[in-house]
């Protein structure tokens, strides 16, 4: 086994680096290591330590589901409990924690210090959606999500043996009907489209259960009775929820969604830890908004096109062939992967990855779910091999079809989207870097959960990163010039979204004005600005986190390129900032620049 003590806030970036490539080449890694109950550190807080203790007891406690994706399974049997009575104890539970929180002043340790800030940030965001009608109140698709990946999380990765696995699926699927009875009842009214999204998710369920399970079953006979039955049983109770999710919705309408700038503002401050107002950051994204479109038009024209939208369209063109098509992605990763490494940018390690199609039992119900292609590694107890699940293309389907997915997922996607941003150097390396990090918050806020990711402290961190990340590629040339053109789309709609976050929040644009400034400032098909606008009125300060994260850490690399001058190492400065692990960057900003002012 092999034995670490580290600090990233305080140890030698040059040691840190040298000591990363150490572990360049490894495919594994003890994560029990990195267990707060292993003590990595010594215990030279008490109180500090105890009371992160009981912070993330209380967490995964309360939060069963995201403990099965962050790979805490003392949990896997159980749903949320959100009856009145649950609800109002995990409220307390919240508030005590906050009341008795360490004083900063008893903490010298920078690590648990900043744990415990990103903690008490984390419980008032918590503690305004326990009390506000935006989330278990008001949400119905909080439920409809919960409970299908309740059961989903346990198939996704094969964290134990199959059969022990489906024992928790049996388990959860008698856990439904309460949690989808406690949902009717806490909700009295929602917004039409949030109604319409859990109707969707009720279909997904319906797939799952009537169909996927069929699948999972056939892999493990002895549990197939136990398994289908009582996945009836579950998919009854969706049934009901469905019907009343459909007759609620004639009288419902889309007004109530935003949060109001108060709680916006509480979200930017106790979550990112930015000190702008909402009004400087809106300026801000205008203005980029602003340039990003120019460069966008004018880009069309050096490439011989008539608009962004022909220009664009020549990507589509460029795809493998359905023989080439799982093989292309495998084929791009290890061609990134190899240029990141020769051209030194950042340590990225042996992590491996294994792109497959999405899995029988999950076809069926994918669609209408927020199933993603990359979901995060569980940052405990993960398998030595995670599995990136991609669209499935074989020969079943018709010639037209085919050719459908394939201009879809041509290979500017598949580099871009599937292989830089989540895959490879954005999301899946930034993952192991956090889940080695000495901030017990940093190893598990971006692992994604049911419908967002486990804090939302994270999300700067792990958004703005694999954005950054796609435009380091792009300034060591690795796109085509029609690939860095579609950078610039992806600019657009970035900056689209920080500025919809912030105008739909405060009150100073509908849904149905959110979804048309993103067709007309951002080019979104129709479909698809409805899509974000509704996801947009869920989850209040989350779509700007991808250009404020990106942004600061270019910001940073500027200013210590200027600092440093001659001694600037690139790979040492992306090592360094990574070693923080999922914590926002503006603290990684400050921390950073003060260690270098030091």
């Amino acid at each position: 086994m092999l034995t670490l003590s580290t600090s990233v806030f305080s140890c030698s970036p040059r040691l840190e680096k040298d000591w990363r490539r150490t572990l360049d080449d490894r495919s594994t890694f003890d994560l029990a290591l990195l267990d707060p109950a292993t003590g990595v550190t010594p215990l030279a807080h008490p109180h500090a330590d105890s009371w992160l203790d009981q912070f993330f007891e209380a967490y995964l406690r309360r939060r069963p589901v995201n403990a099965t994706f962050i790979g805490d399974h003392r949990f896997d049997a159980r749903l949320p409990g959100l009856s009145e009575s649950a609800a109002g104890d995990t409220l307390a539970e919240m508030q005590r924690l906050l009341a008795t929180t360490p004083a900063s002043g008893t903490i010298d340790d920078p690590v648990r210090s900043t744990d415990v800030r990103l903690a008490t940030g984390f419980l008032r965001t918590q503690i305004w959606e326990f009390e506000s009608r935006h989330f278990h109140r008001g949400n119905p698709s909080l439920y409809t999500g919960e409970a299908v990946f309740g059961v989903a999380s346990l198939l996704l990765t094969d964290f134990a043996p199959l059969p022990q696995r489906v024992d928790r699926v049996i388990d959860r699927l008698h856990e439904i009907p309460r949690f989808l009875a406690e949902g009717r009842a806490n909700i009295r009214e929602a917004p039409a489209t949030w109604i319409e999204r859990a109707i969707r998710e009720c279909d997904g369920a319906h797939a799952l259960l009537r169909t996927g399970l069929g699948y999972v079953g056939a892999d493990v006979p002895k549990l197939a009775d136990a398994l289908s039955e009582s996945a009836d049983a579950a998919d009854a109770a969706f049934a009901i929820h469905r019907d009343h999710l459909v007759a609620s919705l004639p009288s419902a309408s889309d007004i109530g969604v935003a949060c109001g700038e108060e709680a916006l503002s509480l979200y930017i401050r106790e979550g990112h830890l930015l000190s702008e107002s909402l009004e400087e950051i809106l300026e801000r994204a205008r203005a980029e908004l602003a340039d990003a479109s120019a460069r966008l038009h004018e880009g069309a024209a050096d490439l011989g096109a008539s608009s962004p939208q022909e220009a664009l369209h020549r990507l589509r063109n460029q795809h493998p062939s359905a023989a080439e098509y799982y093989g292309r992605y495998e084929e791009v990763w290890r061609e990134m992967r190899r240029f990141a490494i020769d051209r030194d940018l950042l340590t990225w390690p042996n992590f491996p990855i294994r792109f497959r199609p999405r899995p029988d039992w999950a076809r069926e119900a994918a669609p209408h779910l927020y199933f993603l292609f990359y979901r995060s590694p569980a940052a405990f107890d993960r398998p030595p091999v995670h599995d990136y699940l991609v669209t499935p293309i074989d020969e079943s389907l018709d010639a037209e079809r085919q050719d459908e997915l394939l201009q879809a997922t041509n290979d500017g996607v598949i580099k871009l989207n599937h292989v830089l941003h989540h895959g490879g150097i954005g999301h899946h390396v930034q993952n192991w870097h956090a889940f080695r990090s000495s901030s017990r918050v940093g190893r598990i806020a971006a692992v994604d959960c049911a419908s967002r990711i486990a804090m939302f402290c994270g999300g700067t961190m792990a958004e703005g990163w694999a954005c950054y990340a796609t435009d380091l590629m792009k300034e060591a040339g690795a796109l085509t010039p029609l690939e860095e053109y579609s950078e610039i789309e992806s600019r657009v709609r970035m900056c689209s979204r920080a500025v919809v976050d912030i105008l739909l929040h405060s009150g100073r644009l509908d849904l149905e004005g959110a979804a048309e400034f993103y067709q007309t400032e951002a080019g979104f098909p129709a479909a698809s600005a409805r899509a974000e606008a509704v996801k947009n009125s869920m989850f209040p300060g989350a779509a700007l986190m991808y250009q404020v994260g990106t942004d600061d850490i270019h910001r940073l690399r500027r200013d210590l390129e200027r600092r440093r001058g001659a001694d600037f190492d690139l790979r040492e400065f992306h090592d360094e900032f990574l070693s923080y692990g999922s914590v926002p960057v503006r603290l990684v900003c400050d921390s950073m620049r003060g260690r270098d002012a030091e």
